[in-house]
């Protein structure tokens, strides 16, 4: 049987319906390797800046990402534990 209360499997529910999106796991996948500045993670994407600082947000609200100030560069990490174990879980190329 599966151990587990209903809360942890919400909580893994919520996590992987964030991660669901496309460009929000792309982002996930390139952070997993490396902290980004927005600049850098938009000009990668080739996406418009408010696109991505959007799907940032919504990382940011849901505990994926953290960011840290430098300078005038805010610098985006995956927070560890399980979003950056379901990264590599969904980003590992067969």
């Amino acid at each position: 049987m599966v151990t587990g209360t209903d809360h942890d499997f919400q909580a893994s529910a919520e996590l992987l319906r964030v991660l669901g999106h496309s460009v929000r796991l792309r982002i996930a996948a390139g952070l997993a390797q490396e902290c980004a500045c927005v600049k850098e993670i938009w000009e990668c994407l080739g996406m418009p800046q408010a696109v991505v600082s959007q799907h940032l947000k919504v990382m940011r609200d849901h505990g994926i990402l953290e960011a840290r100030r430098d300078g005038a560069r805010v610098c985006y990490s995956l927070t560890e534990g399980m979003a950056a174990r379901v990264v590599r879980v969904l980003t590992v190329s067969s």
